[in-house]
């Protein structure tokens, strides 16, 4: 029995590794990991008969893993431990279908019932296969997911049922659907389907795989492979007329499939690199011959000045002129292009942030150039840069809890603050007393007077230093500071950069 342990203390896990060898020599761990998201990685990549996994751990909890390794159709058993007698947590797994839930401290005696009873589990399902799988799509799933060989037994239910030999080869078609997936896998499944019926001599079943965003054909029964490919690429694609990507393998083997899926999917990044309608054949795809693809550092530039200049329009027209630049009729590397955006989006995000924009201060970066990365259609790399380009937009908004009073004092500050506007000075036009304009201020923004025009000063001064050659004796004077020299030592208090450092940091 294949063991994966998830429990996020190493002492512990140490303690399966003793326990478990002393049980038996039939019990083998294959992997471990300290979070919910790594085991479910792990169990992605080993494919265990069983998962001993905690329930309360950081990142991603037992039971939100067991739901995902379910949700992918890992068919793994699971033993699930919990400090905690609570009847929630009891209930939760038995929703997922985990028969196994024991309390820490554990007792041995348990343990090892629990592991008896998953054995029995796993030989009542061995003994049922392949009658309790039944349907072909089911086999399909069983043997692409790793959770059945192509024994004699499963050979012949095929043969008998589907006409299918272990040996033959198969077609594997990917149709990707990346963001779309879940509003649309149901309408392309059946468009795919109504398609592929024209092509006569062919069998063919279509797989819905939420976790790769693709349906999967696999054509069993086929004349010519390369007649075939050539109706997909000049008929089947034009049909469909989907923002999706087609890619197309052939493999040997029932074995064979699950290695062409995975041979072929991590290249249907490459519907970047070309324009509409083509066909991603793998392993053709390999031998493409591709450009240098050059990062447009004056766009970077241009587009930095435009950011501090508040010039939306220009954004928008720099932001529509950096997307084209890869579609210039010579073919990239689709990683390189991905490269770029992430570059280019970052640069993006760090001006907008320097300047003040709360907004794009809040995005979870990370998360936002991982889907860049993992990204396998234009239009998911466009998303992402009309997303940056919508927060970039918005003007600021005031709190509604603000009275015209600290309102009318902001909007003075904004106007007046290159001139060394004070708060007396506001007061005075506002008809009340500093005291009380300090104390509302305050009250209202959360900050001090001086620090709210000073931290307003900086920003503007940030926008000059970047969008323009102005001298700093300049940008000082132009956002209210007659002394350079103080000018330069409120701006290191601020950024904790000197202003020409911060200048060349950003070139």
């Amino acid at each position: 029995m294949r063991i994966v342990i998830v429990e996020d203390e190493v002492r512990i896990r140490e303690g399966f590794f003793k326990l478990l060898s002393k049980l038996g020599d039939e019990y083998e761990i294959v992997g471990e990991a300290e979070n919910g998201r790594q085991g479910l990685e792990v169990c992605r990549d080993k494919k265990p008969d069983l998962v001993i996994t905690d329930v309360q751990m950081p990142e991603m909890d037992g039971l939100e893993m067991l739901k995902a390794i379910y949700d992918e159709g890992l068919d793994i058993k699971a033993i699930v431990l919990s400090a905690y007698s609570e009847f929630e947590y009891a209930r939760t797994a038995m929703k997922l279908g985990v028969t196994e839930y024991l309390l820490k401290p554990l007792n041995i005696s348990d343990f090892s019932t629990a592991l008896e009873n998953i054995r029995h589990q796993m030989e009542e399902d061995k003994r049922k296969k392949p009658q309790a799988v039944g349907t072909l799509d089911q086999v399909m799933r069983e043997i692409i997911g790793g959770r059945m060989t192509a024994d004699d037994e499963v050979e012949k239910y095929l043969r008998k049922n589907y006409g299918i030999i272990g040996t033959q080869k198969f077609i594997i078609l990917c149709d990707y659907l990346g963001n779309q997936y879940e509003s649309r896998w149901q309408r392309e499944q059946k468009e795919l389907s109504n398609s592929l019926s024209f092509y006569e001599g062919i069998n063919y079943l279509i797989l819905d795989m939420e976790y790769r965003k693709s349906l999967i054909a696999i054509v069993y029964k086929y004349n010519s492979a390369t007649d075939f490919e050539r109706w997909i690429q000049f008929q089947l694609l034009h049909k469909l007329q989907g923002s999706s990507a087609m890619g197309f393998t052939e493999c040997a083997g029932l074995d064979g499939i699950s290695k062409g899926i995975n041979d072929l999917y991590p290249y249907m990044d490459w519907n970047i690199s070309f324009e509409k309608d083509v066909l991603i054949s793998y392993p053709k795809i390999t031998q493409v011959q591709t450009s240098l693809c050059v990062y447009p550092q004056d766009l970077e530039a241009r587009m930095k000045t435009a950011i501090c200049a508040s010039d939306f329009a220009l954004e928008k027209k720099l932001m529509d002129e950096f997307e084209e630049s890869f579609h210039d009729g010579k073919v990239y590397d689709p990683r390189e292009i991905k490269e770029c955006f992430v570059r280019f989006i970052w640069s993006v995000i760090e001006i907008a942030k320097d300047i003040g924009n709360e907004r794009v201060a809040e995005l979870q970066q990370q998360k936002l150039l991982d889907s860049i990365m993992n990204a396998k259609l234009r239009s998911e790399l466009l998303t992402v840069c009309s997303d940056i380009i919508d927060m970039l937009t918005v003007t600021e908004v005031t709190s509604d809890t603000e009275t015209l009073t600290v309102k009318r004092a902001k909007s003075m500050i904004h106007e007046f603050y290159h001139t060394g506007i004070t708060l007396d000075e506001i007061a005075e036009r506002l008809s009340i007393t500093p005291e009380y304009l300090g104390t509302q201020f305050h009250k209202e923004t959360g900050e001090n007077f001086s620090t709210y025009i000073r931290n307003y000063r900086i920003g503007k001064a940030k926008e000059l230093l970047v969008g323009t050659g102005m001298k700093l004796y300049e940008i000082a004077e132009r956002v209210g500071y007659s002394d350079p020299k103080y000018f330069s030592k409120v701006f290191r208090d601020v950024t904790g950069m000197l202003p020409a450092e911060y200048r060349k940091s950003l070139k």
